[in-house]
């Protein structure tokens, strides 16, 4: 006697909702809001009625897409995680690609979703800079400004660097910004020279 396959367990309305989520957002990335709930259905693996089921309409779940992408908490944890113990370069460079990683994702996601993808959320800015100034706090005595000063330097380079409207020109790297915050573009200050 054969026994049928065991029925996969169906989604609760949260998971379903996840789910379509993970598939709309690189198409919503792709297409902006003309992307269809065909293909949403089509890149999801389920009926198109499903996403009705889960979502009230399609702007429903665009306005779900966009406010996962501004979800603050999955950039807290990952600055949380970076090694205190780490060089300052390296530490420096790890919150460099943290931050241009997320900069990117989220005016990438804006400017597709247009009016209806504007945030409603606090912004955690003030939030970030702190986390950020506690990364560099270890190395106090190497910076020229105070941590909190750095942090804010580091925020506002990294995002110019991320969006192609403000940065204008050839797009720099991880490593590019990460010198430049640490070194300038003329090194260390210029000593003034002794008179006789």
């Amino acid at each position: 006697m054969t026994r049928k396959p065991a029925r996969a367990r169906s989604l609760s309305v949260e998971d379903r909702q996840s789910m379509i989520i993970d598939a709309v957002t690189p198409l919503l990335i792709e297409h902006g809001q003309g992307v269809t709930t065909r293909q949403i259905a089509e890149c999801a693996g389920i009926a198109e009625g499903t996403i009705f089921r889960a979502f009230d309409s399609k702007d429903e779940l665009i306005r779900a897409v966009v406010a996962r992408q501004l979800d603050p908490e999955p950039l807290r944890v990952q600055l949380a995680a970076v090694d205190l113990a780490l060089p300052l370069e390296e530490r420096v460079g790890a919150i460099v690609g943290l931050l241009r990683a997320r900069f990117a994702r989220v005016f990438t996601i804006l400017n597709m979703a247009g009016s209806m993808g504007r945030p409603h959320t606090h912004e955690a800015a003030h939030e970030f800079t702190e986390m950020l100034a506690h990364l560099l706090a270890p190395d106090f005595a190497r910076l020229s400004v105070p941590p909190i000063r750095a942090a804010q330097i580091i925020r506002m380079v990294a995002l110019a660097a991320s969006v192609p409207q403000i940065r204008s020109g050839a797009a720099f790297d991880d490593d590019e910004l990460t010198a430049l915050i640490l070194y300038g573009i003329a090194g260390a200050p210029a000593r003034p020279i002794a008179t006789p």
